[in-house]
């Protein structure tokens, strides 16, 4: 199922609320405008694919949560402890994900799946 622009930007909203962001966060990490972040999330502006990659990342989720239905969206686990994240946290966290991303994508190859489960 192909997401509408509102669908996606529905997605990016909950999934940076479930993380704990802020729009700010997310603007500084993208470097972009947080106004610009707003109408990601209304549904009134697109992501380019390499933000949507970036976020995707930094988000603990396949890409394709962003083009397929909500089942596909089980972001991984993070435990955080700062009152303030700054962009060089956000890269960090961004850094850890990809590597956790990429394990469990190895994981499902050599068990024989397709690696797009």
């Amino acid at each position: 199922m192909n997401k509408t622009q509102a669908d996606v930007g529905a997605t990016i909203k909950s999934l940076r609320e479930r993380s704990g962001f802020t729009q700010d966060n997310i603007a500084h990490y993208l470097q972009v405008d947080q106004s610009l972040i707003s109408k990601f999330e209304s549904g009134e502006r697109a992501l380019s694919a390499r933000l949507l990659e970036k976020l995707a990342t930094l988000f603990g989720v396949d890409l394709s949560v962003f083009s397929e239905g909500a089942c596909n969206m089980k972001p991984l686990s993070l435990a955080l402890r700062a009152s303030e994240i700054n962009e060089e946290d956000l890269e960090t966290i961004s850094a850890i994900n990809r590597i956790a991303l990429n394990g469990d994508f190895m994981t499902r190859l050599l068990k024989g799946g397709c690696g797009n489960e």
